[in-house]
C-alpha cells in the first residue's frame, strides 16, 4: 500500500506537467490581428524631453535669475588695448547668505543605542549580552547616520 501511495505522489505532478506542456495551443485570429495593429502604431523616439524639444532652458547657457530681495549690483569694467578691442561687461551678484550646519549626532546615537539594545535583548539567548552588543552597534550606527545623513543647513 505504501509503494502505491509513493507512485501516485510521483506520477501526479508528472501528469500535470505533461498536460500543461501540451504544444497544441488554440490560435486566435483576432488576437493576432490586434497584435499586428499594435506593432504598426509604435513610433521610435516618441518621447522627447523638454530640452530636446527646445522648450526648456539649458542651465549651462541660460543666465541665472535669483529670487533674493537683495538689490543686484552691477559692475562694469572696461578694458582697453592698443588694438581697441570691444569693451567687456562683467556682471557680479551678491554673495550667497552664509549658512550653519546642524547635526544630530548625539540624539541619533541615543536613539540607535536604545533600538539596538531592545533588538539585541529580544533576539539573543543571553539577554544581557545581546542588549549590550545591540546597544553598542546601534549607538555607532546612529551616530554615523546623525553625523552624515541627518544634517540641516539653516541661515544664520
Amino acid at each position: 500500500m505504501k509503494a502505491l501511495t509513493k507512485k501516485i505522489w510521483l506520477m501526479a505532478p508528472l501528469a500535470i506537467l505533461a498536460a500543461a506542456c501540451d504544444k497544441k495551443a488554440p490560435e486566435d485570429a483576432a488576437l493576432k490581428n490586434d497584435l499586428a495593429l499594435a506593432s504598426q502604431q509604435f513610433v521610435p523616439n516618441q518621447v522627447m524631453s523638454p530640452t530636446e524639444q527646445g522648450l526648456a532652458a539649458n542651465p549651462y547657457t541660460t543666465p541665472v535669475q535669483r529670487t533674493s530681495t537683495a538689490p543686484r549690483t552691477t559692475t562694469v569694467r572696461r578694458t582697453s588695448t592698443a588694438s581697441r578691442a570691444p569693451s567687456r561687461v562683467v556682471y557680479s551678484e551678491p554673495a550667497p547668505q552664509p549658512t550653519r550646519v546642524i547635526k544630530h549626532t548625539k540624539r541619533d546615537a541615543v536613539i540607535g543605542a536604545a533600538a539596538g539594545a531592545v533588538i539585541g535583548a529580544t533576539t539573543s539567548r543571553d539577554k544581557v549580552k545581546g542588549a549590550v552588543i545591540g546597544g553598542v552597534a546601534g549607538a555607532i550606527l546612529g551616530g554615523v547616520i546623525g553625523n552624515n545623513v541627518d544634517v540641516k543647513r539653516v541661515p544664520y
